[in-house]
């Protein structure tokens, strides 16, 4: 069975709240799938699952260094995510504090450890985005992100 893994980074609950809905899709289209907190997962968690998502608020148009510490670390472990299924979602306090920009990174880090990632053309292109807590637009982009995932996933590990 496809596993998957939502990481994230919270202070608010928003980010937390669209990791679960991500991770909740996910599971529901058969990709066995947990959503945890970044402080309880470690590189050697990524290498055992087949699509990894991760989220952060917006710090300074960047990633929360919990996040990017993860990916610090995860130089350890470099060549053992290729070809996995990976994503990217992002909150914020205001429209253009800088979601696409940490979106961006996330997807960046991912692709030099060889992952695979699919974009969006009709929703959140390159993944979902929060302003505040997340409303029924948001709800709805983190659900359709999480059954994208979840589809590519089995493609590529069924």
């Amino acid at each position: 069975m496809a596993t998957g893994l939502v990481v994230y980074y919270s202070r608010s609950g928003n980010t937390k709240t669209m990791a679960e809905l991500i991770a909740a899709a996910m599971d529901k289209e058969g990709v066995k799938t947990q959503a945890k907190e970044v402080s309880q997962v470690s590189p050697n968690d990524l290498v055992e699952v087949d699509a990894i998502v991760i989220g952060s608020p917006t710090y300074y148009g960047h990633m929360a260094g919990e996040i990017k510490k993860l990916f610090d670390d995860s130089v350890s472990k470099h060549g053992k995510l290729d070809g996995k299924v990976g994503g990217a979602f992002s909150s914020s306090v205001n429209i253009g504090g800088g979601n696409e920009t940490v979106i961006m990174g996330i997807i960046e880090c991912m692709l030099i450890h060889g992952m695979v990632i699919q974009g969006d053309a009709q929703g959140d292109h390159y993944g979902p985005v929060s302003i505040g807590k997340p409303d029924d637009r948001v709800i709805t982009q983190c659900k359709r992100r999480g059954k994208k995932i979840a589809e590519l996933t089995l493609k590529l590990f069924k």
